[in-house]
């Protein structure tokens, strides 16, 4: 192995040999799960550790699922955890002032390419979080890690862009496979919320690494993973309906919790604190929650059990409700590093039984089953924020076996996942995502449109002529027939507009006439850094068929031409390209 672009490089001849045999791709995938499910079993053995030391539990208990913490230990541990973590930030900011890509972000943009020690740094700070007790989950640290893995062996290998974002999805596969204890909703994690969609050539990878995900981690987690879920009994046909209604409770709770998020986080920021202060503060506004119900610290695994939590009173599990929303918004409002992907799950398995109990209170002698509406509750509120309505489904059907259960989850992710996209149109990581400024709605390939740009298409054999060239000077030099069109530029080599060699030859056209009279497009110009979409929707606005482009940043020096035609077939041959990787023709 060689060192070279900051990545390990495998040999010519292995990477030739991958490449060309679609089974190599499977090995590296089975390869991808065991180190998926060993990343979830150490970064869970971690958290344990930290779990133990700071807060003084007994080895193998989780914190979430004890009865009460000491009050000083409930409030120093987050806080102080906080400001150290904010401090961190700090350094961090000067080592690495680049922000870390994750993988949903990776496969849209970046043709699946991640840093692996940003991955690490991103682990290490969600261990951190959780450790200390900010109310996150560690799912984003588990996939992060793991699909950043995936990336450093797709490159070492030089991967084909689709393969390489496959990789990239097969590692967040064996780490939701591993966490959760379900390897269906693994590799439909993958495929919905990191790939972007299912494809035959994507199945088998995706697949492989999912289940060899699941057997390591729970082979060496010290904890139990998954979701604990108690007997259901019979799921009548009312319950589909009344699925429906819990759908759109969770979707309105499940857009709520996003948006309490980003105004937690502009509210820190316009009180102008010192930066380490936020997550500090953060943290005391979770240990003081605590004091009323632990339930709300770390992820929520140990709470996250139905045959307890569901026969806990209305107003105990109200209150854990309330508590767990409010400490995951300022948890991650306030900065720690980590997920929502557990934390809905504990909420919407207490929504659903206060949804239970609200309906037999309005329509007494229904006698809901609070298990059956557990579930329920559970995969729509996660399906709201996370996305991924199969996922969802499939975490309920791998966690109960009950397949007319998983019909009304069914009904009910659909319904809350419409809504949500209706009235708010992201999940929580495409919403982030959309608050830096980008537009990508899921990890679905468009990173090759913004590499497609003017600068790569156009034209850079361009003529120009003086724009205060008399149009009889002008035929002399261009007769027709010798060019289509020339760049005009005024005295200081500035862009002027087009000019059409027939349209000059016009006979109607006076010849003592200058150019200025027949120029086009003067104010509109494309730029070598728009990709291929700007640029046909400038065509559009302009109704042009061929337009200059100029130097960028207030300089219109023309640099090269571009037409519409030549666009639009570079746009169609590429998509057409995609399309073919996706199902594996090439």
């Amino acid at each position: 192995m060689t060192t070279s672009s900051r990545y390990l490089e495998a040999p010519r001849r292995l990477r030739a040999f991958v490449r060309a045999n679609e089974t190599s791709l499977v090995v590296l995938a089975a390869l991808i799960g065991t180190i998926g499910g060993l990343v979830v079993a150490t970064m869970s053995g971690l958290v344990s550790v930290l779990h133990a030391a700071l807060f003084n539990l007994p080895w193998g208990e989780r914190l979430s699922s004890q009865a009460n913490i000491p009050p000083l230990r409930a409030l120093l541990v987050p806080g102080l955890g906080g400001l150290l973590l904010g401090l961190a930030f700090l350094l961090l900011a000067r080592w690495r002032p680049a922000r870390e890509v994750d993988p949903i972000e990776a496969n849209a943009l970046y043709g699946g390419r991640m840093s692996f020690r940003g991955s690490v740094i991103v682990a290490l700070q969600t261990i951190w979080s959780s450790g200390v007790g900010a109310s996150v989950g560690l799912e984003a640290g588990y996939t992060q890690l793991a699909s950043g893995l995936a990336a450093s062996l797709g490159r070492g290998f030089h991967l084909r862009r689709n393969d390489q974002r496959i990789l990239v999805g097969c590692g967040a596969a064996a780490a939701i496979a591993g966490a959760f204890g379900a390897p269906l909703a693994g590799a439909f994690y993958a495929f919905e919320l990191v790939i972007g969609g299912y494809t035959p050539a994507s199945l088998t990878p995706v697949g492989v690494a999912a289940v060899a995900g699941y057997f390591v981690a729970h082979a060496f987690s010290p904890l139990p993973l998954g979701v604990a879920v108690g007997a259901v009994g019979d799921v009548p046909g009312r319950d589909l309906a009344i699925a429906m209604l819990l759908g759109i409770a969770a979707a309105l709770v499940g857009i709520a919790i996003m948006r309490g998020v980003t105004l937690c986080e502009a509210l820190l920021a316009k009180g102008r604190l010192w930066p380490p202060l936020r997550p500090a503060l953060a943290g005391l506004a979770v240990g003081a929650m605590a004091l009323a119900s632990p339930q709300v610290m770390s992820s929520g695994h140990g709470a996250l059990h139905f045959p307890g939590i569901v026969a806990m009173p209305l107003t105990f599990i109200a209150g854990v409700f309330v508590l767990k929303a409010l400490a995951s918004i300022v948890s991650l409002g306030g900065g720690f590093r980590g997920g929502l992907f557990f934390a809905t799950l504990l909420m919407g398995v207490l929504g659903g039984r206060l949804f239970a109990a609200g309906v037999d209170m309005v329509w007494p002698g229904l006698n809901l089953d609070p298990n059956v509406y557990a579930v329920i509750g559970m995969s729509a509120l996660s399906a709201s924020v996370i996305g991924g309505p199969l996922t969802m489904s499939f975490i309920a059907l791998e966690s109960t076996g009950n397949l007319w259960l998983t019909t009304a989850v069914l009904v009910a992710v659909i319904i809350s996942t419409m809504i949500t996209r209706e009235l708010f149109g992201y999940s929580f990581a495409t919403w982030r995502l959309h608050l830096r400024g980008e537009t990508i709605r899921s990890a679905a390939d468009v990173g090759w449109i913004r590499d497609l740009t003017v600068g790569r298409m156009m034209r850079q054999d361009l003529t120009t002529v003086d724009a205060a060239m008399p149009i009889e000077a002008f035929r002399e030099k261009f007769p027709p027939g010798s060019k289509t069109q020339v760049v005009a530029v005024d005295g200081e080599g500035r862009y002027a507009g087009l000019v059409l060699i027939a349209e000059a030859h016009a006979p109607d056209m006076a010849a003592d006439k200058g150019l200025a009279a027949i120029l086009r497009h003067a104010d509109v110009v494309l730029h070598p850094a728009m990709n291929v979409q700007e640029a046909i929707a400038v065509f559009d606005a302009a109704e042009a068929e061929s337009l200059a482009v100029v130097e960028g940043d207030g300089d219109t020096r023309p640099i090269g031409t571009l037409t519409e035609a030549h666009a639009m077939r570079r746009y169609a041959e590429e998509s057409e390209r995609r399309r073919r990787e996706m199902i594996g023709e090439i």
